[in-house]
C-alpha cells in the first residue's frame, strides 16, 4: 500500500492538470467565449475528444480553470501571510497584497481573472465558481490578517484597482489620471 507520499498521479490526473495549465493561456488570451476547446486541445498536445473524457464541456473546463486560479491565489496569499514582518492586521494584509501584487505580474492569471469577472455576468455556473473562490479568499484573509470589515473590503478593493493599473499598463503613461491611480500602489 502506498503512503500519501509515494502516491504519483495517473496519467488522466497528469493530462488534467496539464489541460488546466494550458487553459489558462488560452483562456487569458482570448477570454471564455473566444477559446474553443479545440484551442486548448491543440496547445495541450491532446486530441479535443481527451479534452471531453477529462471535462464534459468547455463549461466546465473554464471553471476548473477559475478554480485552479483561486489556489494559486491562496498559495500566493499564504505565502505573503508566512512572511509578514509582523503579526498586526496591516502587516500581514500588506504582505500578502504584495504577494498577490507578485502573482498578477503574471499576466495570464490576471486576464483569467478579469476574463471570469465578465463571463460571470451571464453565465451561471462561472458566477458560481467565481463567487466560491471569492467566498474562501475572502475568508482565508480575514483569518489570516485578523483585520476589520474595512480592512478586508479596502484589501480586495485594491487588488481590483491592480487589476485595472496592470492590464492598462499605467507606468507606460505619465499622466495625472494614472499617477491618481497608481500613487502608493505597489504593482510589478
Amino acid at each position: 500500500m502506498k503512503t500519501e507520499r509515494q502516491r504519483h498521479l495517473s496519467t488522466a490526473e497528469e493530462r488534467r492538470e496539464t489541460v488546466l495549465r494550458t487553459a489558462i493561456g488560452a483562456f487569458a488570451a482570448r477570454g471564455y467565449f473566444g477559446t474553443t476547446t479545440t484551442e486548448v486541445a491543440k496547445a495541450a498536445g491532446i486530441s479535443q475528444a481527451y479534452v471531453y473524457r477529462l471535462f464534459p464541456n468547455k463549461e466546465s473546463l473554464f471553471t476548473a480553470v477559475v478554480d485552479h486560479c483561486f489556489v494559486r491565489v491562496r498559495a500566493a496569499l499564504e505565502g505573503g501571510a508566512a512572511e509578514a514582518k509582523g503579526s498586526t492586521p496591516e502587516v500581514v494584509l500588506a504582505a500578502m497584497g504584495d504577494a498577490y501584487a507578485r502573482l498578477i505580474s503574471d499576466n495570464d492569471l490576471m486576464l483569467v481573472q478579469l476574463h471570469a469577472q465578465a463571463a460571470a455576468v451571464s453565465e451561471s455556473a462561472i458566477r458560481e465558481a467565481v463567487r466560491a473562490g471569492y467566498a474562501r479568499t475572502v475568508e482565508y484573509v480575514r483569518g489570516a490578517s485578523g483585520g476589520s470589515e474595512q480592512q478586508i473590503q479596502e484589501f480586495f478593493a485594491i487588488g481590483m484597482l491592480c487589476h485595472l493599473i496592470v492590464s492598462l499598463h499605467v507606468d507606460e503613461v505619465d499622466a495625472p489620471w494614472t499617477r491618481t491611480l497608481a500613487a502608493g500602489i505597489t504593482h510589478y
